[in-house]
């Protein structure tokens, strides 16, 4: 299994709407992506590393899929409408990391 990680780094003056990444934005991930996109999470940050800290990312989305070809695949025909929708939400620039996943728990 892959995960495809994209975080949403944290500064001053950012701007990130929660509400609209989690109930308009990865619903319409998964309804592009479909089944290759076995399940998605949705983080928001609240802290960094030491008391009082600001978090490091705003927010992070994080797919599962069982191979970085389903991600391929199952992404690239809808690239433009996917990150086309960034602006509605962000204006942070995301950072993408695509992990394999070597522990989970189901």
């Amino acid at each position: 299994m892959i995960k495809v990680s994209v975080m949403y780094p944290n500064g001053p003056g950012t701007h990130f709407d929660h509400g609209y990444y989690r109930d308009k934005h990865m619903p319409l991930v998964k309804a592009r992506l479909g089944a290759p996109l076995k399940y998605y999470t949705v983080d928001k940050g609240l802290g960094g590393g030491a008391p009082g800290a600001p978090p490091t990312y705003a927010a992070s989305g994080h797919l599962f899929f069982d191979s970085v070809e389903d991600f391929q695949t199952s992404f690239g025909p809808h690239t433009a409408e996917i990150m086309g929708d960034i602006p509605n939400y962000t204006d942070i620039t995301p950072v993408i990391q695509i992990n394999e996943v070597v522990v989970g728990k189901p």
